[in-house]
């Protein structure tokens, strides 16, 4: 099917429209999604767990534009680093705490790396680890801001360090993982317009040299969770080169949002994972 704007190589079209007759309908989707999002534990997690809605990473701006600057430099080790603890906390604002195993600075620097740790740079060609300070940053996420453990990254040849949250997200489980294997998402991202209004992003494939064309966005309705996605209308069958597609529309809800978590048909994950990096997954390299 070209649902996914990230499909752009060659695809079979299949494109239904609401009946239902060429496969599953959106509501009976929605239902599936629905039922993996509570019975898989990625509820649970989202709920109780430690689920990041910022980078892990925080700089300062002179490190970030010399990084930006650089063409292609390695994150190497070069000085002697401290062990990790056995384990640290999380505490939120509301006083609740989450006990969790943290990474090395090791793994933190490979979490930063762009680059698989085998891959070799020139000397003059890689930033430099020389030490790190085990702290706390604050920290954004789904249950409210929090102070979470991190690691303070000193380099010989950056202008500043690098804190990265110590988090060992691996073993404490994540929404994505819980989950499963899953498609890529229809939609990109909602606002909130009032309590009961949603502007929903999207994005969907067409096939290449093919106008843009109209899709309805639907919403299925639980007391704890939206599922949002797209209806789209039936196009034929045959393959072709997919390109990507995007748009925007308003959805209003039958109750107001309140805490309930609003999940993609298509991927069956929060919305909200696309917003950061390492929402749903982990960051540890």
């Amino acid at each position: 099917m070209v649902r996914s704007a990230a499909m752009l190589l060659a695809v079979v079209l299949l494109l239904s429209d609401s009946s239902g007759l060429l496969g599953p309908t959106f509501e009976e989707k929605a239902t599936q999604a629905v039922s993996t999002w509570r019975t898989s534990g990625a509820a649970k997690i989202w709920r109780e767990g430690f689920v990041p809605l910022e980078d892990l990473s925080t700089m300062p701006r002179k490190v970030r534009e010399k990084i930006d600057s650089d063409e292609e430099y390695g994150w190497v080790v070069a000085g002697p680093l401290p062990a990790p603890p056995a384990g640290a906390q999380i505490r939120w604002d509301d006083g609740s705490t989450m006990r969790v195993p943290v990474i090395g600075p090791r793994e933190a620097l490979m979490a930063l790396s762009p680059w698989p740790e085998e891959y070799t740079f020139p000397d003059d060609k890689e930033y430099k680890l020389t030490g790190a300070r085990f702290t706390t940053r604050r920290l954004k996420t789904v249950r409210g801001m929090a102070t979470v453990p991190a690691w303070r990254l000193y380099f010989s040849n950056l202008p500043g360090p690098i804190d990265h949250v110590a988090v060992d997200q691996d073993a404490i489980g994540t929404v994505e993982g819980a989950v499963g294997d899953h498609l890529p998402g229809d939609v990109s991202d909602f606002e909130v317009l009032d309590e009961r209004t949603l502007l929903v992003s999207y994005e969907y494939g067409v096939c290449v040299g093919e106008e843009p064309f109209d899709v309805i966005l639907r919403a299925s309705e639980r007391p704890d969770v939206v599922v949002l996605g797209l209806v789209m209308p039936y196009r034929g069958y045959g393959p072709c080169a997919g390109v990507g597609a995007s748009g925007q529309g308003v959805i209003r809800l039958n109750e107001p949002l309140g805490d309930r978590v609003v999940v993609d048909e298509m991927s069956r994950l929060p919305v909200l994972c696309r917003r950061a990096q390492n929402t749903c997954h982990a960051g540890n390299g």
